[in-house]
Parts: C-alpha cells; structure tokens; sequence
C-alpha cells in the first residue's frame, strides 16, 4: 500500500517526528497498525500530527536500559507510520490506523514541552524500505507457511488459507511478525532484520523454538494476537 506519493525516499521524511513507546508493537513498511488513542499525551500527539505531516514512530520500551514507568528507555530503532483512517467514537477516544513507511533509527531525544516525546530520526539505514516488495525473491515462503501450518496445528487455529496464499510475500512476512506474541526482544529482532529474507528466518526460528519448548512443556505455546 501507498501512504503518498511525498514519502518515495528518507528525504522526504521529517527530521523529527513524535514517537510512540509501546511495546510488543511493531510497524513495518506498508503493513498498517490500528490504534485506540485514550490517553491525554497521546491525544495531542494525535492532533498536532494531524496538523503536519501525521507522522508518528512507534518504538518499543527497552527495559534493559532503565527509565521509569512514564517515561521509559527506547530501543533505538522504530518504524515510522502516517494517519491514513481517523474516526473519533462517542466516549471521546480515537481510532486511527497508522500505514508504514520506513524504519528510523533514533539519533536524539529532544527535550520538548509537548506532552509527548519527539526524537531526531534518520531514515538512511533502511532506505530499501520505500521499496514495494524488495527482496521478496530471496524469501523462503513454502518454508514460512509450512511453520505457520504448524504452529497453528500445534494451537488448534485455524487461518483463511485463500487469503495466505494470495497475500504477497511483503505483506505476509510483515504482517506475521507485526501479529507474532512473542516478546519484546524477539519483536525488536523482527523489527531490526536488515532485509525480508532476514526477518523471514528470524520469524521461522522464533516459532520452530516456541514449538519446540511447547512439545517439552514449555509456556510459548501462546496463539496469535
């Protein structure tokens, strides 16, 4: 999926943008991410990037780091979205859906009056990002969708199998890891791969060692999100 045509290159990006620590979620490149916005800060992150570019990173707390509750260490890599649907319900809370773009990596925390965090960014790294598709050749799709058979067996899922095969590979690795229950390191792992093929065997190994511990008693047999 397109965002705009304005973000064809890291260039076209804004140099600082509002960041959004929350973890366990990830926003990869073109895949798109539904959020309930209730929370005071978060509103007018929401508003101001309305404004502008609407814009927002969502980065992960890293809780080796330290920080506090309300304001906790970042990762320093996120995936950057904009606002493409905004619906606001009758409680006062709002919807939206952020569509990927790129990664960042995070150069800067600037201090800010704003209720929100916002950090100087750079899109360089993963400029293969403004990509569509890149690198799906290189993929290993069987091998994918035979661990997802397995896995949601080994959880009595089922899954639109239609749909699965249809889907394009980008869109398909993405949004399995982007709906994976693992952890927070293992999603920042997801996240930092440096290219589709790379993320693909890292979401393999993660679910072929859930499984594995899941046969022997272990507690990562958990269904996904």
């Amino acid at each position: 999926m397109s965002v705009s045509a304005h973000y064809r290159t890291p260039e076209d990006l804004p140099e600082v943008i509002p960041v959004f620590p929350l973890a366990g979620a990830l926003l990869l490149p073109r895949a798109q991410l539904p959020l309930n916005i209730f929370e005071p800060r978060y509103f007018a992150m929401t508003d101001d990037a309305m404004k502008g570019s609407r814009v927002i990173g969502m980065i992960q707390p890293d809780e080796s780091k330290g920080g506090s509750a309300m304001r906790p260490a970042l990762f320093s890599v996120g995936g950057a979205g904009k606002i493409t649907q905004f619906a606001e319900t009758g409680d006062g809370r709002y919807l939206i859906t952020l569509t990927g773009i790129a990664r960042f990596r995070v150069m800067e925390e600037l201090p800010v009056n704003t209720l929100y965090r916002q950090c100087r960014v750079d899109f360089a790294s993963f400029r293969s990002d403004f990509i569509p598709r890149y690198g799906e050749d290189e993929v290993d799709r069987e091998r994918l969708l035979k661990t997802l058979a397995d896995y949601l067996r080994a959880n009595r899922l089922e899954a639109d199998w239609q749909d699965i095969r249809q889907a394009p590979t980008e869109a398909l690795v993405n949004g399995l890891s982007m709906m994976s229950p693992y952890g927070p390191p293992e999603k920042q792992a997801l996240l930092e791969a440096p290219d589709l093929k790379s993320r693909t065997d890292v979401l393999i190994a993660i679910t072929e060692m859930a499984l594995a511990r899941s046969r022997t008693g272990g507690d990562n047999d958990l269904p996904m999100q």
